[in-house]
């Protein structure tokens, strides 16, 4: 096999792309933890702490729902299920990834190394909880709710309240669009006997639910502006926002079709542009 086609098959097996819901937030933390700029160090070690995490929570959950992800016509061709990578690959990989994040840890500072093993067990939980707990999707959004607390914990080895407020909004935006994503598996989690909200308690309750927890992320994310003191364009990030999450909402609704649109494009882009703004609150402060 060539490396261009391995890792072609490992991006296709970790979704790299999907990096950019976690990456913007470690850097808002970072940025505003060290009024501006933090140094050419942090970010380096800032960029490896986050995709070797991101890594080893993606290859956990594919490694752990090989039987499940068999089963779906939307799954059944990922990597891990077609014999690209084996079982004992994907193990070798889920440890490599994982010594990565703890040294880096290590090399950042004292609280982040404690910090790591606690976070690669809640990253590693989430396949898990979806087998007895529609509380899956907020254990997914805990997973990357933990970036901003990581971010700052990076710079000044504590844990101020703001960053928990930007956390806490982290969590919510991310368990309110894995709700709308979940709708896809819907039936297929039902005829399982997998733990979602959509397959226990449908459609519209699903739709009602991801509009009150990206409800709850804009309010976190404006106390958090609040609480840092930010100025201006902080606020703006939080209106823009909302208005993104907003439209992702109007597109769900009219078209189930258009989740992957919502899902990819729109919280893609929400996380630079709000990133953007916060480097362009600190520029003008």
């Amino acid at each position: 096999m060539s490396i261009t086609k391995w890792y072609r098959d490992f991006n296709e097996l970790i979704m790299f792309q999907h990096s950019v819901f976690s990456l913007p937030f470690i850097f808002i933390a970072m940025i505003v933890s060290a009024d501006g700029w933090f140094g050419w160090r942090l970010l380096l070690l800032g960029v490896i702490a986050a995709v070797s995490a991101r890594n080893f929570a993606m290859l956990v959950n594919r490694y752990l729902d090989r039987d499940i992800d068999a089963l779906n016509p939307r799954t059944k061709s990922r990597p891990s299920v077609d014999g690209r990578f084996s079982p004992t690959q994907m193990r070798i990989l889920i440890l490599i990834n994982a010594l990565i994040f703890v040294v880096t840890a290590y090399a950042i500072n004292s609280l982040a190394f404690a910090l790591s093993f606690p976070i690669l067990i809640i990253l590693g939980g989430y396949s898990y909880f979806k087998r007895f707990s529609e509380m899956a999707h907020l254990v997914l959004g805990l997973s990357l709710g933990l970036a901003p607390i990581a971010g700052v914990v990076a710079v000044e080895g504590a844990i101020p309240i703001w960053s928990i407020l930007l956390a806490a909004g982290v969590t919510f935006w991310v368990a309110g669009f894995d709700l709308l994503y979940s709708l896809q598996d819907m039936e297929f989690d039902k005829d399982k006997g997998l733990f979602s909200i959509p397959s226990k308690y449908g459609s519209e309750a699903t739709l009602f639910l991801a509009r009150i927890f990206h409800g709850i992320a804009v309010l976190f994310w404006a106390l958090f502006t609040a609480e840092a003191k930010l100025g201006f364009f902080a606020w703006l990030a939080v209106i823009a926002a909302a208005a993104m999450l907003s439209y992702e909402h109007r597109l769900v609704n009219r078209d189930f079709t258009k989740i992957d649109r919502a899902f990819f494009t729109v919280n893609g882009y929400l996380g630079f542009v709000f990133l953007f703004l916060i480097t362009l609150d600190r520029i003008a402060s």
